[in-house]
């Protein structure tokens, strides 16, 4: 293997030693083994299927790398894999004005292309905490949400065509970015998604839309969760919302004591909500406000009045993680349809509370989408072991609670190792059939991506 490996890539493009390994092995789970035989970067498509068809003859087996920051395990390297980083596959090739499209190779990071957008008078709307770090690729094989999906939609909802090196090899052109194309199955959409279990994704058409209006951020505080879908749904009504996110006191705490921020209401309340919207709609947002206070579904709000003051209410949302990370927390990311949610939380709320009196849980996630992020901390007289496998007792059950609400035990964080057991609680057997069917024509000898999702 080492001396095929070296015949594709020269020494500057693989790595073996333990500290690259290590780095380019893993992804923010942090709760698997990383061991990678090797990490090579490729730079051009041919060579990712010099790579694959190597692969397959000499039986290897391949972990894509993007900016390895999953939640799920999707790019750990456990059993000797060879790692693919794209990491030098990060340019943008081109761009089409009148097509609204631009193609970038899969390395290429969320935030660059953010960036290159505006500079062509555009906007590419998917964005989330790790826009600085994350790639494309990844982006595309998770089908990563974020912030403002109410108004925009999932990373799906951007790739107008996908170029694909399959596990035997085969490069496919799937839709060449068109807008309309009605020849049969879009194979596009089996890759989007599929976490480089069938192929791997080298380049991307992406949509980009017109540049939003200056946007204004509200911040309400609730008594009661489910005050919170009375007001997103009287907001709905009245105005076009970019974002309608929340989070539980506890994790206001950890996120101002960890950047220093000012809490942005007087008084403290159990759940807040931070609403996004078109600068030009303060008028209908604000008598929207003032209507959920008069019926008693918030306690107080504040909005802000500047792009500076929307940006420093929004380090009150997309602050948590990074401030709940020292604390090694085991995350959950679920979601059901937005009318169960407040039932659901319930539940999972008595459920969690019940079995880890213990522990603190800290609740964040994308309201306006049904998302919900439940983070367990891990107490200081615990190991790092002995606190995943506790967490990890509770989720038949948990997952039963999303299974009867016909929900989804991962909402975009992908499946990965970390609840491939559990993928039966999201997906019927018959559909699993199908997807192990798929595997078996795309990547017949199992070496892509092994191991995760199914």
């Amino acid at each position: 293997m080492s001396e095929s490996l070296d015949k594709l890539f020269s020494p500057t493009r693989i790595k073996r030693d333990a500290d690259a390994l290590a780095t380019w092995g893993c992804d923010w789970t942090r709760s698997f083994p990383v061991a990678p035989s090797a990490v090579v970067f490729p730079e051009t498509i041919e060579e990712v299927q010099a790579l694959v068809v190597l692969a397959n003859a000499e039986g290897l087996q391949l972990v894509p790398s993007g900016g390895r920051t999953g939640l799920s395990g999707g790019a750990v390297a456990s059993h000797g894999e060879v790692v693919v980083s794209f990491d030098r596959m990060n340019r943008i090739i081109g761009f089409a004005p009148a097509d609204r499209l631009v193609t970038c190779q899969a390395g290429v990071v969320t935030q660059t292309l953010q960036e290159f957008a505006e500079r062509q008078g555009y906007f590419y709307p998917v964005d989330f905490a790790s826009s600085g770090s994350s790639q494309l690729g990844g982006n595309i094989a998770t089908n990563a949400g974020g912030i403002r999906v109410i108004r925009y939609g999932m990373t799906r909802n951007w790739i107008a065509g996908l170029t694909v090196v399959t596990g035997t090899g085969e490069i496919l052109d799937c839709n060449q970015g068109l807008v309309k194309n009605a020849t049969g199955y879009d194979l596009r959409h089996l890759f989007i998604g599929s976490e480089g279990t069938l192929g791997f994704i080298v380049e991307a058409d992406v949509r980009l839309t017109r540049i939003p209006e200056p946007q204004r951020v509200m911040v309400l505080g609730f008594e009661e969760f489910r005050g919170i879908l009375k007001v997103l749904s009287h907001f709905q009504s009245r105005i076009e919302l970019s974002a309608f996110e929340f989070f539980s006191e506890l994790a206001l705490q950890k996120v101002t004591a960890h950047r220093k921020l000012q809490r942005p209401l007087a008084k403290s309340s159990p759940f807040y909500a931070l609403l996004e919207f078109d600068a030009s709609a303060v008028a209908d947002a604000s008598a929207a406000f003032e209507h959920t206070l008069g019926e008693g579904w918030v306690t107080d709000g504040v909005l802000s009045q500047s792009d500076a003051q929307a940006a420093s209410l929004w380090q009150l949302r997309e602050g948590i993680s990074e401030s709940l990370a020292p604390c090694s927390p085991y995350k959950n990311d679920l979601s059901v349809r937005i009318t169960e949610m407040p039932e659901f939380l319930d539940v999972v709320d008595e459920l969690m509370r019940a079995s880890y009196p213990d522990f603190e849980l800290v609740w964040y996630g994308h309201i306006g989408d049904g998302n919900l992020h439940l983070n367990i901390l891990k107490p200081d007289d615990l190991s790092i072991e002995e606190f995943y496998g506790r967490c990890r007792e509770i989720n038949p059950r948990l997952f039963e609670l999303v299974q009867e609400r016909r929900g989804s035990i991962s909402a975009e964080h992908g499946v990965g190792l970390l609840k491939k057991e559990f993928l039966e609680y999201s997906r019927s057997p018959a559909e699993l059939e199908i997807m192990r069917a798929l595997k078996s024509v795309l990547d017949p000898n199992g070496i892509m991506n092994p191991g995760k999702l199914l």
